[in-house]
């Protein structure tokens, strides 16, 4: 019997009582266990005090000097302290709450005692003491995740006793060729090392198997469900009209970057495929995702099909209406705008002529995925900011055309490592460079303080007839604090401003219609100074405005603060970002500090994704982040690519699917995952 078919409870001493505490820790399977890795060492060989380092855990051995000292406070809480002599010099023992340990502690007795080290003070805060010189030369003792009655000693001695058990039994698939290329070891001797620790070299490479081994079976999983997506939804080869695609690229007022051009390949390679493109394009504020899109949907609309546009707001769908619009207008392309704002009149007649094809492009809201909106021919669908949309939306707007292409779009840099592994069974495309000629936006980082000269650049800004946003920070634990602050922040403007300047708000708290009310005042320019929530981080084009205020800037994430700025410098004017913080933390500092260093938004994400990691780096609310046992998405990036880049060959290959060589990796992947085990056979 297999391993990962075989009950915790053949492991020898494990009862009903324990096997129930092993599945409440996901633990059903001898594998299962074999495969709960200890997150850290504890070093019990014994150290020369000398050599200590201040602030490590070491362990020491010596005679007792003094009589051990007690003080009791509090409800049972004691300190007790006593001399000791450990490598011919005198130090002091701490223990807290451990006065229990008192009579081991007698004059000229040996003990060995383990604990953090305080060079400063020659103290040694122990966690364990045992009497004799009781340390090993070279211990290091595995440290489990635990909780409740399963303590980590206890999950040792059970995990012990399933390598004694079913060691021998620990199966390889990972083909010989594959081990030799990365020299890795055997998945069986991998295993006992991560438990055992003989050595710290032998420990890197059992732990280098099993990361590489992790990301190699997550990435064929996405992989073959990309495989088996592109096979089920045999799509309709488009065919570009490369002559009217150029013209129409000669008629505008700038060239494309090198990057545009290497992503609309890309877009076109999908496109003239016979099966669904199902794609991902990523790129900075600014970087031109909007020309692509209409080169895009122009492209699929000469071939005789129909395209949509679906994006979260009413304001932003118009921004993309009249961006659409204008750009090919000379085409004799007709551009259609579909809202819940829309007039009964109308949106009938704006139906009846998406339905006969008389619109060639509908830009809209979630509107587009009403029941009663019907196309003649759909062929291309674009979801802008696609974040902000649900799995089930984007895929009823998809499913109104037969076999219709997706292409989603986003302005939040995501890092590549985390790209390829959340949005795995997509392809990525990335515009990873900014116009030419774009003026920078100048970053600065101040003080609470420095408060009357932030109110001085927002009068001169607003004197030279620009405008402004002022952004308060979020706060999820209390949607009324959130609301509060931001009112707060706007009765003091308005106060300081009076009637010399329009000061409008908004907040989480306004419905829809109300938010986009003072979104178009502020877009018509009847509003000077903006007052908001994070509300604005996303899609709203203002050209005018150039400057943007960020109050409590330490509260957010690179990426957040990267967004907020990107709402202004979208005009002609020298455009400013003024971050308003004092953090605490070195983190925060050094967070602030980034921002006022670059303007790259891809470079900021992987720095946002070091300091905060890739569960907060989407937030609670996002799903779909892998979890692994061992690998970290981050700082073992380089296994990830390499993972699927085998990944992507394996699947594309004959051998992969034929021979005997990979059998017991396609084994592997169907005791997995059912759906797998159907699509391998």
């Amino acid at each position: 019997m297999n391993l990962s078919e075989r009950p915790v409870d053949d492991i020898y001493g494990v009862g009903p009582t324990q096997a129930e505490l092993l599945h409440q820790h996901q633990l059903h399977t001898v594998e299962d266990v074999l495969l709960y890795f200890p997150f850290r060492y504890e070093d019990y060989s014994i150290r020369d005090i000398r050599e200590a380092v201040d602030g490590e855990a070491v362990t020491v051995v010596g005679t007792v000097q003094t009589q051990p000292l007690v003080k009791f406070f509090g409800k049972k809480k004691s300190k007790m302290t006593v001399k000791l002599l450990s490598g011919g010099q005198l130090i002091a023992l701490l223990f807290f709450n451990q006065a229990f340990h008192k009579a081991k502690l007698q004059i000229g007795a040996t003990v060995t005692a383990n604990g953090k080290w305080n060079r400063a003070r020659a103290e040694l805060t122990v966690t364990k003491l045992t009497v004799g010189d009781t340390a090993e030369k070279s211990a290091r003792v595995p440290v489990y995740p635990a909780k409740g009655e399963l303590t980590s000693a206890k999950f040792k001695r059970i995990i012990d006793t399933a390598l004694q058990s079913f060691g021998d039994d620990v199966e390889e698939f990972l083909p010989e060729e594959m081990l030799h290329a990365y020299k890795l070891p055997v998945r069986k001797h991998a295993l006992q090392e991560l438990h055992l620790f003989t050595s710290a070299s032998q420990l890197k490479h059992a732990r280098r198997r099993f990361v590489y081994e992790e990301f190699l079976l997550f990435q064929l999983k996405m992989q073959l469900f990309k495989h088996h997506e592109r096979q089920a939804s045999v799509g309709v080869a488009t065919t570009i009209d490369n002559e009217a695609i150029e013209g129409f690229m000669a008629t505008l007022p700038f060239s494309l970057t090198k990057a545009q051009e290497r992503v609309l390949n890309e877009i076109f390679t999908d496109l003239k495929a016979p099966y669904r493109m199902n794609r991902l394009l990523q790129g900075d504020v600014g970087s031109g995702k909007t020309i692509i899109a209409a080169i895009a949907l122009l492209s699929v609309v000469l071939s005789g099909k129909q395209g949509a546009m679906m994006v979260p707001t009413e304001i932003l769908a118009e921004q993309h209406w009249q961006s659409l619009t204008a750009l090919l207008d000379a085409t004799g392309v007709t551009v259609g705008l579909l809202t819940s704002s829309l007039k009964a009149a109308a949106k009938r007649d704006m139906l009846h002529a998406l339905k006969e094809g008389y619109i060639d492009i509908i830009v809209g809201t979630h509107a587009l995925i009403q029941e009663q909106v019907e196309f003649k021919d759909l062929g291309l669908v674009i979801t802008d900011e696609q974040h902000r949309f649900g799995v089930r939306q984007r895929r009823v707007l998809r499913d109104k055309g037969a076999v219709t292409d997706v292409l989603y779009m986003t302005a939040t840099p995501i890092p590549r490592t985390l790209a390829i592994s959340v949005f795995g069974e997509m392809d990525v495309s990335t515009i990873d460079e900014l116009p030419k000629g774009r003026k920078p936006i100048e970053t600065y980082w101040v003080k609470p303080d420095m408060m009357e000269r932030v109110l001085s650049l927002i009068s001169k800004e607003l004197n030279a007839g620009r405008q402004a946003y002022v952004v308060c920070p979020l706060i999820e634990e209390s949607e009324q604090l959130d609301v509060q602050n931001a009112i707060d922040v706007h009765q003091q403007l308005h106060t300081y401003f009076q009637d010399q300047f329009n000061v409008g708000l908004m907040h989480g708290r306004l419905d829809a219609k109300e938010k986009e009310a003072v979104m178009k005042q502020f877009t018509a320019g009847e509003v000077d100074l903006l007052v908001s929530t994070t509300v604005v981080e996303v899609g709203v084009n203002v050209p005018n405005a150039t400057l943007m205020v960020i109050y409590d800037a330490e509260r957010f994430g690179l990426s957040q603060l990267h967004q907020l700025r990107g709402r202004v410098g979208r005009g002609e004017h020298q455009s400013y970002c003024i971050l308003l913080g004092d953090p605490k933390s070195d983190t925060g500092k050094e967070r602030l500090q980034i921002m006022t260093e670059t303007e790259d938004g891809f470079a900021l994400s992987e720095r946002d994704l070091e300091l905060r990691g890739p569960g907060d780096f989407f937030g609670d609310k996002q799903s779909g982040l892998p979890e692994f046992r061992l690998g970290d998405m981050v700082h073992d990036y380089r296994a990830l690519e390499v993972a699927r880049k085998d990944a992507t060959e394996l699947v594309a290959s004959a051998a992969f699917w034929e021979d005997d060589l990979y059998g017991p990796l396609r084994e592997k992947l169907r005791r997995e995952d059912a759906f797998f085990s159907t699509k391998l056979d």
